[in-house]
């Protein structure tokens, strides 16, 4: 904003530039037929980003909280302008070509809230998420506006029939093919897995973000624990309209919030809860998109010292509904403040810092088995483990709960891309003791980073996870177990090293030493970097190609700007 552009009222910093004085007329009278009265012109003017679609369970209901979390600014003396974008299904476009849109929705959806509120010039706005890639997106804009701004999680699902859920339906295919379970008893899992409105109910990518947003501090206290067809969920969506506005009155932005220490509690946060890979990729992201220095090795770093405390879906026993009836997520980060692994001073969007709201914050009630006391944690330290060695020289993310071991060593079994591997799992090709290789599934390789719930589930569901390894360039599922390491960088279009395997190369993987290594002699390599020739791009043209052109790797958040 030049100097000579400056308004009078410094509560409306951005509409007044829009809609004061004479020579705004037309864009009043645009105005007016929206709804403005003549008052409403000298009002904050508070934007509702809305990722509303009945495309997803996730999303179908954020339309209500939208209206809410409007009416939340209205009466608190703002004037509301609801907008939406996009959103597109992990859970639907898992396992086709169509899954390469999902990560790069994350920056469409992050382009297309900067761009409505950039162009529109709203003093603050909510900003309303419930798939996967929305929480990220939403962040980032957040961060790379820097304007008044709260998050709202659209809510967790409720189970499904004998506590089903998405993870279930990928893992009974996996039965289904080995003979375990009848068409009959597939169907069955099928039609009650989903019972209706939320996000998917582990501590999946989803679940993750949201709480992980929460440590941040870019939403109200217990707004990631709630489920989504809830009179709680409404609340928290209304309080949200009224916090934006109480931001704008005192000119708190996220460059108030995100700090390098926030994103510290946000991994402490994600560790402790078991919370997804994916989480790496996306706080990556965001930090970019604040300026602030965050980088791979910062995950190994705190996660030495922290332990793994929930004992939540895939690799646990409990959901999302189990949590939310302890409490969420405020008292498990009271406990970590309690024992020093939390920056307490920390701006939140409440107007306090985070020791301040969590003052008042009840313990969870005696007897509750979801989280873990830290003398019987689920592991000792984190669960997210960022590897590196001869395979992986930029690094590469596993997620490591204990459960499949600390060690594997296998054969490669290499395939090109997701499809040829699920068949291969499937047909029983793959056996015990393979190294499943599937590559060319990288930020710009694939394009678009695919997740690999359908292989991983498939593994899991023949009951390979304990014989069986997975490594990839591409992603993994918030919903995925077993002994899986993805992000692995360089990646295979780019010429990196797991490019270069080949079928029956040993490969070594070290949970403890943080190394993943292919036994293969340099000078080998070296001759096959020689003969190696790079793929053709999955497409020229359209938003995949933009996309593949402009993508950081993996170990930067596969940021494009």
């Amino acid at each position: 904003m030049a100097s000579g552009d400056q308004p009078d009222n410094k509560n409306r910093p951005y509409s007044s530039l829009i809609v004061d004085g004479v020579q705004k007329a037309a864009a009043r009278a645009m105005l007016h037929a929206v709804g403005f009265s003549d008052a409403d012109f000298a009002k904050p003017q508070i934007g509702i980003a809305s990722t509303w679609s009945n495309l997803t369970p996730c999303n179908m209901h954020i339309d209500v909280l939208a209206e809410a979390a409007a009416m939340g600014a209205e009466d608190s003396g703002g004037k509301a302008i609801t907008f939406n974008t996009i959103t597109v299904s992990d859970g639907i476009s898992m396992g086709s070509p169509g899954m390469r849109y999902s990560l790069v929705s994350r920056e469409v959806i992050a382009d297309s809230i900067e761009t409505v509120v950039g162009a529109q010039g709203f003093d603050g706005f909510v900003a309303i998420g419930g798939c996967d890639k929305n929480m990220p997106g939403c962040a980032m804009a957040m961060a790379r506006l820097d304007r008044p701004s709260v998050f709202v999680y659209g809510g967790s699902i409720q189970p499904g029939k004998e506590g089903r859920d998405v993870v279930s339906v990928f893992e009974a295919v996996g039965r289904h093919a080995a003979g375990k379970i009848s068409d009959i008893e597939l169907k069955d899992i099928e039609a009650t897995a989903i019972p209706g409105p939320g996000s998917c109910a582990g501590m999946y990518t989803a679940n993750t973000m949201a709480c992980a947003i929460e440590a941040l501090g870019l939403s109200l206290p217990n707004s990631s624990a709630q489920e989504a067809i809830s009179e709680n969920k409404k609340r928290d969506s209304r309080a949200a309209g009224e916090a934006v506005f109480r931001l704008v009155q005192a000119g708190i932005k996220p460059s108030d919030i995100l700090s390098r220490e926030a994103f510290e509690n946000a991994i402490t946060v994600t560790i402790a809860l078991e919370g997804s890979t994916n989480a790496v990729l996306h706080l990556l992201a965001i930090a970019h998109e604040a300026k602030v220095p965050l980088f791979i090795d910062d995950f190994s770093r705190i996660g030495r010292r922290v332990p793994v405390l929930a004992d939540m879906r895939p690799a646990g026993k409990y959901s999302m509904s189990k949590l939310i009836e302890i409490g969420g997520i405020q008292p498990l980060m009271k406990l970590l403040l309690e024992k020093g692994l939390l920056h307490g001073d920390c701006m939140t969007v409440t107007g306090n810092t985070l020791a301040e709201n969590l003052e008042t914050v009840a313990p969870y009630p005696k007897g509750q088995k979801v989280i873990r006391p830290f003398s019987n944690p689920i592991k000792k330290e984190s669960h997210l483990v960022i590897m590196r060695g001869n395979l992986a020289p930029g690094g590469a993310v596993a997620k490591i709960t204990g459960h499949e071991g600390l060690h594997f060593t296998g054969s490669a079994r290499c395939f090109h891309g997701e499809e040829a591997a699920l068949e291969a799992i499937l047909d029983g090709t793959v056996t015990d003791g393979d190294v499943v290789v599937i590559r060319y599934e990288g930020p710009r390789g694939g394009p678009g980073m695919r997740e690999m719930l359908s292989p991983t589930s498939a593994i899991s569901g023949r009951d390979l996870s304990s014989s069986v390894a997975l490594i990839t360039d591409g992603r993994f599922s918030g919903g995925s177990r077993g002994f899986v390491i993805g992000h692995i960088t360089p990646e295979a279009f780019d010429g990196g090293p797991i490019a270069l395997i080949e079928d029956g190369d040993s490969i070594s993987i070290d949970a403890e030493s943080q190394l993943i290594t292919l036994n293969v002699d340099e000078a080998v390599m070296e001759q096959r970097k020689n003969d190696w020739k790079p793929p053709a791009p999955y497409t020229d043209r359209g938003v995949l190609a933009k996309y593949a052109k402009l993508v950081s790797s993996a170990s930067e958040g596969a940021v494009t700007g």
